[in-house]
């Protein structure tokens, strides 16, 4: 296992590069919500659209809403890369939203489906990349603080029926045993409310903990990367 600390000046823009890269390989690639990859996935579109074109796309969590409402991880997306990519002539080859609509149980149990049909059967799906945000209680996906979702060892998705942070609606979210599929993560932080979050998921000390969910990410993932500005890494 292996944890790279990356402090830039523009952590957008060099996950903007990560992520075409990652594309640009054809192989699956997780993508998440949260304003920072925002940016980072309008930067890819407009900097290295081609490299989307055979790219297969995932998600590792999202809210239980229709694909237009203003909270869906996957409406996000698609307004801020592949609508964008459909601009500039690029067709991403697939791209498998979580059907939110259905429910946190039937949404996740849908999901999973998909991941084993695509991946080959179960827990056969490799991920080339997967992007991950940290909230300010250092949650990842949508795994919060003491949650059931942070124990779950065989499934690859799960529902969520209570969020643990705002906005309180049900998710669908991928689980440990999904990320463990993962060649690398690379978690993106920005500003200095995430500064804790930071430090106690990835200071040199810091213990692995259910109360603190990206702490446990070392336990499940050989390489991650955590990419930051100077404020999110200030305490570190």
């Amino acid at each position: 296992m292996s944890i790279e600390i990356q402090v830039v000046d523009n952590p957008a823009q060099v996950c903007a590069q990560m992520l075409s890269a990652a594309a640009a390989t054809g192989e699956d690639l997780v993508l998440t919500g949260g304003s920072s990859p925002q940016q980072a996935y309008a930067l890819a579109a407009t900097d290295s659209p081609q490299s989307w074109a055979g790219a297969k796309l995932w998600f590792s969590d999202d809210r239980c809403v229709p694909a237009d409402h203003e909270l869906s991880n996957f409406g996000m997306v698609k307004r801020s890369l592949l609508d964008p990519l459909t601009a500039a002539g690029v067709e991403v080859e697939y791209c498998r939203r979580i059907l939110g609509e259905r429910g946190p149980e039937e949404g996740a149990l849908e999901y999973e489906r998909e991941l084993e049909h695509v991946g080959g059967g179960p827990g056969a799906i490799r991920f080339g990349l997967v992007l991950l945000g940290v909230g300010s209680d250092a949650h990842i996906c949508s795994m919060f603080p003491g949650q059931d979702s942070l124990h779950e060892r065989s499934r690859l998705a799960v529902g969520v029926p209570v969020a643990g942070l705002e906005p309180f609606v049900p998710r669908v979210t991928l689980t440990f045993p999904a990320l463990s599929r993962a060649n690398r993560v690379l978690v993106l932080a920005t500003g200095a409310g995430k500064a804790d979050a930071i430090c106690a998921a990835f200071a040199e000390d810091a213990p692995s903990t259910p109360e603190v969910p990206a702490s446990l990410l070392k336990e499940h993932v050989e390489e991650i990367i955590v990419l930051l500005d100077d404020e999110a890494a200030s305490r570190l």
